[in-house]
């Protein structure tokens, strides 16, 4: 499995909102916010490295955000206008529907892998691979024949990827993902904002009682972000009231 943080977005809004509520607002702040990440993020949105053009900016920036994740693990409003994607490449069919279990934190924004729209051949995720071995490829290391064909209550069955399908619905995605096996690879692609993304961290990490590549995609993705920007830390995510 692979973990690929994307993109951060909407930083320079979230510093700007800590502004609204007490009336400190102005546009020239506005602008400055705008004009400081403009110089010291990259076109992902991550920090760039400090160098003598940018050391006043850089250290402008580390305060705004360093009050900004003091504040916004109380005012969660703060971190929503933050937001990142993430794609995850191999993660296990059964585990990728436990990461799409919080759709709703993503704002339903996660797509995977359709195991209607795309066919599996005998594969696995990371994980599995030296733990299980398919019940087809098993036979096949004892040297026993499969056969590609048999009869079952006068119905002619083929073989097909984990098993046989009826000779007529051999061609249907939708039979033919009733084999598949929940070790199988799923890719997604996922955006959340850094509030709810908090709550599935609580949900998934280490600690928890999740399967061991979800708890493994989760506390890579918080690393990647922490990398991002130091701010980010699994504190600060276990810390926000959500």
């Amino acid at each position: 499995m692979k973990v690929y943080l994307n993109e951060i977005s909407g930083i320079a809004d979230a510093i700007v909102s800590m502004h609204m509520s007490k009336r400190s607002w102005t546009r020239a702040f506005e602008e400055e916010v705008n004009e400081t990440c403009r110089k010291v993020l990259d076109r992902k949105g991550f920090l760039l490295s400090s160098n003598p053009d940018t050391e006043k900016e850089l250290a402008r920036f580390k305060e705004w955000m360093d009050t900004l994740v003091k504040w916004g693990r109380k005012h969660i409003t703060l971190l929503r206008y933050i937001d990142f994607s993430c794609t995850v490449e191999g993660m296990h069919r059964g585990g990728q529907d436990d990461w799409d279990a919080h759709a709703k934190r993503y704002n339903n924004r996660i797509l995977r892998s359709s195991t209607r729209l795309a066919s599996f051949n005998y594969e696995m995720s990371d994980w599995y691979k030296g733990k299980i071995i398919p019940t087809d490829v098993a036979l096949q290391h004892m040297g026993m024949e499969i056969p590609d064909s048999i009869e079952v209550d006068g119905q002619t069955y083929q073989k097909a990827i984990n098993g046989y399908i009826r000779q007529d619905l051999i061609e249907n995605q939708d039979v033919k993902r009733g084999l598949y096996m929940l070790s199988i690879p799923s890719n997604f692609i996922f955006k959340v904002d850094i509030t709810e993304w908090a709550h599935v961290y609580k949900e998934r990490n280490a600690r928890g009682t999740a399967h061991p590549e979800v708890k493994e995609c989760c506390e890579a993705i918080a690393g990647l972000l922490q990398d991002a920007h130091a701010q980010f830390t699994t504190q600060l995510f276990e810390e926000i009231l959500n």
